[in-house]
């Protein structure tokens, strides 16, 4: 395994959280289509890679359950009241190997922002996928990313994140994950 570098996940420490892309959120975040099909590639290259996943639903019995185009269905699907994640991915977290988080999902300035500065605080390398990441206001979405920037998150796109965990043409799954 290669050695680790700041601001470099790798797949045997990485875990990715998806939040809250949900039924409800469909007609009112910006660029919801987008989000979710970026968020599918980022899901889809983690299942390739081994790079363990979790999906949460924020009060599903309100807000609908997770949206089908996001093809987690195999996933667990954790519901949450907390706008952080950190919680309801506790025994995914609570694995001493994970070391970084890739993270994506809704609402940028509410859920995605407060489980950022959460997983900081606990010491974890934060990497946030900026492309798969929105809110219902671009304003609180600019602001959200500034903030999880300043606190010490790595902004990234999907594609930079995969090809962080591939890190060379030559892998064996370089392929089916670009």
């Amino acid at each position: 395994m290669a050695a680790a570098r700041p601001g470099w996940p790798l797949p045997g420490s990485s875990a990715l959280l998806v939040c809250d892309l949900q039924e409800r959120f469909r007609g009112s975040v910006a660029a919801f289509p987008q989000i979710v099909a970026v968020a599918a590639r980022l899901l889809q290259g983690c299942r390739i890679l081994g790079v363990p996943a979790l999906v949460t639903e924020q009060r599903p019995e309100v807000l609908g359950r997770t949206v089908p185009e996001l093809g987690a269905q195999d996933l667990p699907r954790v519901p949450k009241s907390a706008f952080s994640m950190a919680g309801a991915a506790a025994p995914l977290l609570g694995d001493p190997k994970i070391r970084s988080v890739l993270l994506c999902g809704i609402e940028a300035h509410a859920c995605v922002l407060q489980t950022a500065l959460e997983l900081l605080a606990r010491g974890l390398e934060v990497h946030v996928a900026a492309d798969a990441v929105s809110s219902r206001s671009q304003v609180e979405r600019a602001l959200a990313l500034a903030r999880m920037r300043q606190a010490g998150a790595y902004l990234s796109t999907c594609e930079s994140l995969l090809l962080l965990l591939l890190r060379d043409s030559a892998h064996p799954k370089f392929r089916q994950v670009s």
